[in-house]
């Protein structure tokens, strides 16, 4: 299969969160959570690029997670997954109707990140990867700030690089340095076969994550370096160390 050509401006920020939180290790299998979104789509082709690349030697494998909710189809991945040489696992649990029975005073999409969390961490056991690697970007890690401080009290948001509570696997975020918009422009130039989420909790709800994008969005107008700031003073807290 033919590698994607992938810009720089993706490449080096990725490259540069490994290496200050030390998230690949010689010999590491690492299984990549693909949602069929742009963000988990686009870090597919920069795993890659850096797994040929790199005298670091890795495994590189996908897991996705079939919530099984009406509209959200992502049976399609596997087709496309099929065209690289990188084991892929497809995973079906019925999510919403678990939340029905035993969701207890948790929103719906947190109970959801919790339940695909659990599936991810069980293929990664089952077949011998010992980390995950995770989509989410600085644009993410900021809006989790906001929310934290606002709703919270708390200074805190996602972590770059962290081990779980069972100690076994080790969570890794190698775009935490990379703003949305880039990985939006590589995959429209990509022509990545994005699946769009169609999940009706999340339409119902789009809420406050949406709410602080747009407000942080709007700032950035105003104080241009406003990501660079907000990197800035959440790194100390992006290590688990």
């Amino acid at each position: 299969m033919m590698k994607q050509k992938l810009p720089k401006l993706l490449l080096k920020p990725v490259g540069r969160a490994i290496g200050d939180f030390s998230m690949i290790k010689t010999g590491d299998k690492i299984l990549l959570a693909v949602s069929g979104g742009k963000d988990s789509l686009s870090l597919f082709h920069i795993l890659r690029h850096f797994q040929a690349t790199s005298p670091v030697k890795f495994e590189l494998g996908v897991v996705t997670i079939d919530p099984q909710v009406g509209g959200f189809e992502p049976q399609a991945l596997e087709g496309f997954f099929k065209k690289f040489d990188t084991p892929y696992f497809f995973e079906e649990f019925p999510i919403m109707e678990q939340a029905k029975k035993s969701m207890k005073g948790d929103s719906y999409c947190s109970f959801c990140a919790r339940i695909k969390r659990g599936l991810m961490y069980q293929v990664a056991r089952r077949e011998g990867y010992n980390v995950l690697a995770l989509g989410q970007h600085l644009d993410d890690l900021c809006e989790s700030l906001m929310m934290s401080m606002f709703h919270n009290g708390k200074i805190q948001t996602m972590k770059a690089h962290y081990i779980n509570d069972s100690k076994d696997l080790r969570v890794i975020r190698p775009m935490a340095y990379v703003r949305e918009r880039q990985l939006a422009d590589f995959a429209k130039s990509a022509d990545l076969p994005v699946i769009l989420d169609s999940c009706p909790a999340c339409f119902s709800m789009p809420g406050e994550r949406a709410y602080f994008k747009k407000w942080l969005l709007d700032e950035e107008k105003r104080v241009p370096s406003l990501y660079k700031n907000l990197l800035s003073a959440m790194k100390p807290m992006l290590d688990e160390s």
